[in-house]
């Protein structure tokens, strides 16, 4: 890999951390087991300044080494979560998304503007690093034990705590305890000392050619832990000796089991590599664990004081990152969007040259020829499934941008509001999920500003002070559903109705259903907003959201309680590339539908001049396609309906020949066609010709909507009775 292609992928994980970073940063304040999700954040923010300092981005370094500072301090329960330090840190990952953005455009120096951008959040945070410090002075008064103080300021400050125990027989074996701490002195300074006297019996039972003294220091240096263990070498074997690093220095063993090589490695040997263990440790562990060999070798070496449990909680997360990337790498790999976009474009055309084949083998009336091409449509029909799923993705990532989207715009509008979220897992087309993000933040943000209202007002009305915001969506009749919910106020249907009126868009006095009146909010301009916000209330956007959705061969409707909330539902197709599809006839055109929205197809029967049959006892609606489309010529003898299932609603397509079933590659109708209705697209036949790919939501809404003709009941047809 050179190094673009080493940048470029530090960019992209940069990215991914940053969004993992700051969807625990949104869960963090409602989450009942705070801790993993520190570590997480902390491991995240880690992560990033470690990589950083690989390609020598020194000021994303700078600016996330205080980020991880705070983060550490809140990791050992020295800072409190709370809302102000969450919004702080949301606004460090943006900054720190700016600063790789900033790489990623080909900046590989610190922006001035970047930087004055980065200096208030700094102040901020160094806020927070200099209480605790303050704080940790005062928890030790000056009548301490000093064993504790000194204890306590090996965790807190930048100085090595050593903890000696000297065994009873050091002076029989010629060994004087002080030169040790003499010879110590050489490598550094020792700043505080403690004799401890706890071991010695009373005057009377002491034994002059024994030894009862310990030591705790705290030490000063520049050495590393093995060289400070080497000055007491020649008595290892005749002391208990415990060396705790600076606090600073544990930050950086951290960093340097980040760092180690991606290779799988034994616990105890990542940490002799960072050198936070030294091998006489590791060796008196091991020879621990020989006796319990169920106890983990990590919890051992805690135990004995030779390693801090970050540090080895840290080598374990190491450890296991390893093992995941190694699993990972060999199960998946990164493919650039366009490539699979051509993929698809050339299964697409394989799927009309092997249309072509089987009429031509069909025509030949060759068996062994059609057997061949049945093999190879079946084939084909598989890499076309193969090739779409690998543009489908999950619609959680989308779903999630909103979380930081309602944290922030809530607290704009001074509301208490919660995301809640169903239905993440659910896939679609890669570029679906692309093309749909903005109409749903319109959405979002129009639920917050004038669906929910305000604590004082949900307060009379009897709700709860947090107003609630859903996000759902799940698969139905080859489509994707996603539902925007909100339990604020609901639309009020008279003053939609009136200002529709007053605009001229209904005449007064014309009857409208509840639908066909919330769906005149997506008209140009349209608002019943009493104040314009920030968010919204001009009028503007729904049209867009409307719009937008639409060419995506989508719809949009809306369904509201006034007092109780409202739901915005928005239907999809699930790719926007390739579909099964069925074709059917009339006269000498044929027509494509997409095969998930056939419920069946059944034999035309209906009295003259009626537009609605009885299914099973069920009225029918159905539309005649010849009519419709004012195709020439008169229907055969015998017709079919095609039944067409499409939001819970059935209507019946009347059709002269059912073709069967067959691969449909989506082809756009040229800008000059956009405002033909109900055709939604084309497709290329075998036979060259093409094909129109009829608009089923818009030819069930025209159905269901139509006036019947010769239709007197007001209830459902009873079996038997006639049609």
């Amino acid at each position: 890999m050179n190094l673009d292609d080493a940048l470029q992928t530090f960019i992209t994980e940069s990215r991914e951390l940053l969004e993992d970073m700051e969807n625990a940063l949104l869960t963090l304040e409602q989450a009942e087991e705070k801790d993993e999700l520190v570590n997480a954040i902390f491991r995240a923010a880690h992560t990033i300044k470690g990589s950083s300092g690989l390609f020598r981005l020194d000021h994303i370094v700078a600016f996330t080494h205080v980020v991880e500072s705070v983060l550490d301090q809140v990791r050992a329960g020295k800072l409190a979560i709370a809302d102000k330090l969450v919004m702080l840190l949301l606004a460090c990952c943006d900054h720190i998304s700016a600063l790789v953005q900033a790489v990623a455009e080909g900046g590989r120096e610190a922006k001035p503007a970047l930087q004055q951008q980065g200096e208030p959040l700094l102040l901020q945070l160094r806020s927070y690093l200099d209480a605790p410090k303050a704080a940790s002075v005062a928890l030790t008064p000056p009548g301490a034990d000093p064993v504790s103080r000194i204890a306590q300021q090996g965790v807190s400050a930048d100085h090595w705590h050593i903890s000696l125990r000297f065994g009873t027989e050091v002076l029989k074996n010629g060994m004087d305890p002080l030169s040790f701490l003499r010879y110590l002195q050489t490598l550094g300074s020792i700043s505080a000392l403690v004799t401890l006297s706890d071991a010695l019996p009373h005057a009377a039972q002491m034994d002059p050619e024994l030894c009862y003294l310990g030591f705790e220091l705290a030490f000063q240096s520049q050495a590393d832990k093995a060289t400070i263990e080497s000055v007491f070498e020649f008595v290892r074997d005749d002391c208990r000796l415990r060396i705790l690093p600076p606090h600073s220095l544990i930050a950086d063993y951290v960093s340097l089991l980040q760092q180690q090589p991606a290779e799988t490695a034994r616990l105890g040997d990542m940490l002799v590599r960072c050198g936070t263990l030294t091998p006489q440790e590791l060796d008196a562990a091991l020879n621990a664990q020989s006796d319990t060999p169920a106890r983990p070798i990590g919890t051992i070496l805690v135990e004995q004081g030779s390693v801090q449990a970050e540090v080895v909680e840290a080598a374990l997360a190491k450890q296991k990152s390893v093992k995941d990337n190694v699993a990972a790498e060999s199960r998946s790999i990164r493919v650039d969007a366009d490539k699979l976009d051509q993929l698809i474009n050339l299964v697409g055309e394989l799927i009309i040259a092997g249309a072509n084949v089987n009429m031509i083998a069909r025509r030949a009336q060759n068996g062994d020829l059609q057997d061949s091409t049945s093999k190879l449509s079946t084939l084909v029909e598989e890499v076309r499934d193969s090739a779409l799923q690998l543009r489908m993705v999950k619609i959680g990532a989308t779903f999630n941008r909103f979380q930081r989207v309602v944290h922030d715009v809530s607290r704009d509008l001074g509301k208490d509001i919660t995301l809640l979220i169903n239905g993440e897992d659910t896939e679609l087309d890669k570029t679906v999920v692309e093309k749909i993000g903005d109409p749903l933040m319109h959405l979002v943000r129009n639920s917050m500003d004038h669906g929910i209202e305000s604590a004082e007002l949900r307060a009379q009305r009897g709700k709860p002070a947090q107003g609630t915001l859903s996000l759902n969506a799940f698969h139905d009749s080859g489509s994707i559903v996603i539902t925007v919910q909100d339990d604020g106020g609901g639309l009020k249907r008279e003053r939609i109705l009136a200002k529709a009126v007053e605009r001229g868009l209904v005449e007064a006095g014309h009857h409208l259903s509840d639908a066909e009146v919330y769906g005149l909010i997506f008209e140009p301009g349209f608002s019943t907003a009493e104040k314009i916000s920030n968010l919204s209330g001009r009028g503007v956007g729904l049209d867009v959201v409307k719009r937008n959705i639409t060419a995506l061969r989508g719809s949009v409707s809306l369904d509201s309680e006034e007092g109780v909330g409202t739901t915005v539902t928005v239907r999809l197709p699930l790719t926007l590339a390739i579909i099964d599809g069925f074709l059917i006839e009339v006269g000498k055109s044929v027509f494509a539908i997409p095969l998930d929205m056939i419920e069946e197809c059944v034999a035309f029967s209906a009295e003259a001049g009626h537009d609605f049959t009885n299914l099973r006892g069920q009225v029918l609606p159905f539309i005649r396609l010849r009519e419709l489309f004012a195709i020439k010529g008169a229907p055969p003898r015998s017709e079919n309906i095609v039944v067409l299932k499409y939001a819970g609603q059935k209507a019946g397509l009347v059709v002269d020949t059912l073709l069967g079933e067959f691969q449909t590659v989506i082809k756009p109708l040229g800008q000059m066609f956009n405002q033909v209705s109900c055709i939604s697209g084309s497709t290329i036949l075998g036979s060259g010709d093409v094909a129109l790919i009829l608009d089923v939501p818009a030819l069930v809404r025209r159905c269901i909507n139509a006036e019947p003709k010769g239709f007197v009941a007001t209830t459902p047809l009873l079996e038997g009775q006639p049609s």
